[in-house]
């Protein structure tokens, strides 16, 4: 029996790659067991596994005794005698253990908890395995498919590929050869667990790396990545080598490069541009293909204005926003884009309109206005009628026709409003001479 056992699992240790000395452990714990539950106790014994011959050992120390109280840890003197007569009381008596004599329920029980024990082995080497190749590219096939996640097998190994994970316009089926990255390795109560992604940025990189040679050989570097996984992502690139270019490089030749990593990605649009440590030519590359004709940066808050061409506004947002998104992501920076007409209109300083502009005012108005501090219209607009009131000399209605008049030129196409000026004027004039000459009859 011992000899099965150990052949079993010196076969099971070369085709599941687990350490020799793990599974001796194993071995000895496991004929421990057995003789805790047929002796209650495993105090006095010891177990030798030779892995290369293929053999078990088990040894019981006994004390020898006149009178045996405990079977288990002592030997007469007189049984003791029969095989070594040189013994005497209080000697130890060393006793071989045929591991057949544990019987045949006790025996199917072991190896069951043998196979257990080797599974929980094997997984632990998968799990160190695996937690080293963490952003790393596995292919596998599609095992096991429900509503929250893919089980995948790869390299003996069963891996997650969770919904979050999976690029949402693909579709799976049992048996599927699928290429996605490690993204992280855990042990959990149900054992190892390896999770992977096609949607994580990591996945690009590698995808990249895979394709375009110089990369994997740092003559290309990829300085950033963003990505709507499944729709559309950018990606910063950068050359070393002044002789290479480098989204000429990533392209490929026809494109062959790049049409190869957006085949894989279910096609995904990927924009490849030139990477820059100045902020307004990368933010200015990475709202490609729209090509803004100003870039404003604010380095402390990280914000940045692209002024965009009117007809070009709808390409620098993208679709849902996308391509903004996707450029703020890369450069760091929060963009706004801004129409340029709407952009140029608030850069144009706003014409005041000066009362000595007004020709609808009499002389004395004017005067009396410019003497209290007023130039402009706005400026008496603002000061409201009740304040202008206070001035010597004007009126009520003086007052509410002068506001009529300057409001008049503030109304946009208004009906009849320039008609009226003229005759608003007057009455401003004739009122202002009514209130003037009682003003002096009063004083």
């Amino acid at each position: 029996m011992n000899v099965d056992i150990v052949e079993a699992v010196t076969q099971i240790a070369k085709e599941r790659n687990i350490k020799r000395e793990v599974l001796s452990d194993i071995i000895e714990n496991l004929f421990l067991a057995m003789i805790k539950r047929k002796y209650g106790t495993a105090d006095n014994f010891e177990i030798f596994v030779n892995m290369d011959k293929g053999e078990v050992e088990i040894y019981q120390t006994k004390k020898i005794v006149k009178t045996v109280e405990d079977e288990v840890a002592e030997i007469t003197i007189d049984k003791a005698q029969q095989v070594e007569p040189d013994l005497e009381l209080g000697d130890d008596f060393v006793e071989i253990i045929d591991p057949t004599s544990f019987g045949r329920r006790l025996i199917t029980s072991a190896k069951q908890s043998l196979t257990q024990k080797i599974r929980e082995a094997e997984k632990e080497v998968l799990f160190n395995e695996f937690k080293d190749r963490v952003g790393e590219i596995v292919i596998g096939d599609v095992r096991q498919m429900n509503r929250d996640e893919i089980l995948i097998s790869v390299d003996n190994m069963e891996v997650l590929l969770r919904k979050q994970d999976q690029i949402y316009n693909e579709r799976y089926h049992r048996g599927d050869n699928i290429r996605a990255v490690i993204k992280e390795v855990a042990q959990t109560n149900r054992g190892p667990e390896v999770l992977v992604s096609r949607t994580h940025p990591q996945f690009l990189i590698r995808l990249f790396e895979l394709e375009v040679p110089e990369i994997y050989d740092s003559i290309i570097e990829l300085k950033g990545v963003a990505r709507f996984p499944g729709d559309r992502a950018k990606v910063a690139v950068y050359s070393n080598d002044k002789r290479i270019d480098a989204v000429g490089a990533c392209v490929g030749l026809k494109g062959v490069r790049i049409q190869s990593i957006v085949k894989e990605l279910n096609n995904e649009k990927i924009d490849v541009i030139n990477w820059s440590s100045e902020p307004e030519i990368f933010i200015q590359r990475a709202l490609s293909p729209a090509k803004p004709n100003r870039i404003m940066i604010n380095e402390e808050e990280k914000t940045a204005i692209a002024v965009i061409p009117d007809e070009q506004i709808s390409l620098a947002i993208g679709k849902g926003g996308q391509n903004r998104q996707l450029a703020s992501r890369l450069t760091g920076y929060e963009i706004t884009t801004e129409k340029e007409s709407d952009w140029m209109a608030l850069q144009q300083p706003e014409e005041k309109l000066m009362l000595e502009d007004v020709p609808e005012l009499s002389k004395n108005v004017l005067e009396k206005l410019l003497a209290a501090g007023y130039e402009t219209a706005d400026e008496v607009l603002d000061a409201g009628q009740k304040e202008i009131m206070l001035l010597k000399g004007f009126g009520a209605k003086t007052v509410e026709r002068l506001f009529d008049v300057l409001n008049s030129y503030y109304e946009e196409d208004s009906e009849g409003s320039q008609e009226n000026v003229a005759e608003e004027s007057k009455e401003i004039n004739n009122k202002e001479k009514e209130e003037m000459a009682e003003t002096d009859h009063e004083s």
